[in-house]
């Protein structure tokens, strides 16, 4: 029989996913377990069970052999992208210490001694020490090793989901270099850990030999061991082939390999992606990212709220949408998306930035989030819409900024995650844009992103161009409007862009006098 399947595990925030991938991009069948997205023993912690990780992953396996007629033989490989940063304490035997802590997490660490020596006089000269003391506060390992030095004495490897699910499978201490997003002390440019005089050791306190070994994407980390094979169903001895972060395995998946094509994701943080193939910061100090393909970065300006936003908006203020979705036996969302259709575009001048988390330098700080331009006319349909155009606005002037900074003009746009499933939302950010807006033509485009790599890693295709020309391919379109665009961009031009500079003197007088969100360094 030929192997010429790919099995891979999307581990998400909301559910973990076991899909077989054939190599024109086909799901041949998919399995799904719901998750529970973390555990809140105090307000704004974000801590899961590790080890419901990995048995929810075992749950998803299982189910997909027990439903699909697909022979195990034919599967060539295995392959695994999951949630970015979130962390995992184990010891030598990779037993977790404690709960994950979830990249949703808020605890933040004050207090922290600075940065001191030739670092600390180069940010403080650079005006750049309020955003390392951001980063050090915001860097889990410095919450356990201040509050649980039990626990981060006993530490043998400090991981992030994805190692501790590789070691599940393959008993190694190993991870993608493509997973490496969060607080630990990596060289975004040379894709390596950091040299041992580099400040972000100094910012973490993490020991080189608490980090796993870095494999490239794909590369082979290692092989299903016995014990994995039994709890998952899958065959001993198959390799488990590097990939990437669920955000840069969308990019592939999306099939953004060229840096003209702007990827948006519409997930709980919503982002814009380019591939790019040399070193670029979109914003000073903020990296980019491993990108899924060995020799490319993904640049990304992020709306950590994003999508999110929607969930809040279904909790707050659609209990008749949530009664009536409930009456006709379907999902709130359906009901909601009626809301979007009652307003005509521009929300009737209510506009919405949607900095509902502050960032670490752009938005700043001290940002919040703002709607402005309410009149009587207004209802929950415009606030609605506004959510929607304001999370577009946002994400258009990160594109800006990223061409500005790459000297390369987005000319096409694809879009991934929950919201891509939206017609609505899909029409609505082509004519924000300006520009055609395409849907993937499967929803799961991380899963596929990762079996692009693991194709390439398996040489069933001979390079990454010609593994996405293969295995991507476009859904349907959406055309801007030109009428609706011209709306849009007077907005976007005269209203939206002056919003947080005007804002911003008034954000910085409400932390100065609630506290909120808390100053560090």
């Amino acid at each position: 029989m030929t192997k010429d399947l790919i099995l891979a595990i999307d581990n998400g925030t909301q559910s973990v996913r076991a899909l077989i991938f054939d190599l024109r991009g086909n799901i041949v069948h998919k399995a799904r377990i719901p998750l529970e997205p973390y555990i809140s023993r105090e307000p704004g912690w974000a801590e899961q069970d590790a080890d419901y990780y990995w048995k929810s992953l075992c749950q998803a396996c299982q189910k997909l052999w027990k439903e699909t007629s697909v022979s195990k033989d034919a599967i060539a490989g295995v392959t695994i992208t999951t949630q970015r940063a979130t962390m995992i304490n184990v010891d030598k035997k990779g037993n977790p210490l404690r709960p994950a802590i979830v990249w949703l997490d808020q605890r933040r660490t004050n207090g922290l001694k600075p940065v001191g020596g030739f670092w600390g006089l180069a940010f403080k000269v650079s005006r750049m020490s309020e955003t390392v003391a951001y980063l050090q506060a915001e860097a889990e390992c410095n919450w356990i090793r201040l509050h649980q030095p039990e626990i981060w004495s006993k530490t043998y490897k400090y991981l992030f989901l994805s190692g501790y699910l590789t070691y599940c499978l393959t008993g190694r201490f190993v991870d993608s270099v493509g997973c490496q997003v969060g607080y630990v002390p990596f060289d975004y440019k040379k894709k390596k850990w950091a040299s041992s005089w580099n400040w972000k050791w100094q910012v973490t306190q993490i020991e080189p030999e608490m980090l796993p070994e870095l494999i490239a994407p794909a590369d082979t980390m290692g092989q299903i061991t016995k014990k994995a094979a039994e709890e998952t169903g899958i065959p001993e001895g198959l390799p488990l082939i590097a990939a990437a972060a669920d955000k840069a395995c969308e990019v592939i998946g999306a099939g953004c390999l060229e840096p003209h094509i702007g990827c948006l994701s519409y997930g709980t943080t919503a982002t814009i992606n380019t591939t790019h193939y040399k070193y670029i910061e979109a914003i000073p100090l903020i990296p980019p990212y491993p990108s899924a393909v060995p020799d490319a970065y993904s640049l990304e300006i992020q709306i950590y709220r994003g999508y999110w936003m929607v969930s809040w908006f279904k909790e707050q203020f659609a209990q008749l949408e949530q009664k009536i979705a409930q009456e006709r036996g379907v999902e709130t969302e359906t009901i909601i998306e009626e809301l979007l259709h009652q307003v005509q575009p521009g929300s009737m001048g209510l506009i919405l930035q949607p900095y509902w988390s502050p960032g670490i330098k752009v938005p700043g700080p001290e940002a919040k989030g703002a709607i402005i331009g309410f009149g009587d006319v207004h209802n929950r349909a415009h606030l609605y819409r506004a959510i929607l155009e304001g999370l577009a606005y946002a994400l258009r002037e990160g594109k800006e900024r990223e061409e500005k900074r790459s000297g390369i003009e987005i000319t096409e746009l694809r879009v991934s995650g929950g919201g891509s499933q939206s017609n609505a939302a899909m029409q609505l950010t082509a004519d924000i844009f300006g520009l055609t807006t395409a849907r993937p033509h499967i929803y799961e485009t991380s899963g596929l992103g990762a079996a692009i790599d693991a194709a390439v890693g398996l040489k069933l295709h001979r390079d990454f161009k010609t593994a996405v020309q293969e295995m991507t391919r476009i859904g349907q379109l959406f055309e801007p409007n030109l009428n609706t665009h011209n709306i849009y961009d007077k907005l976007y031009k005269r209203v939206y862009k002056q919003m947080y500079n005007r804002l911003k003197p008034l954000y910085e007088e409400i932390r100065s006098i609630t506290g909120y969100p808390n100053r560090v360094g």
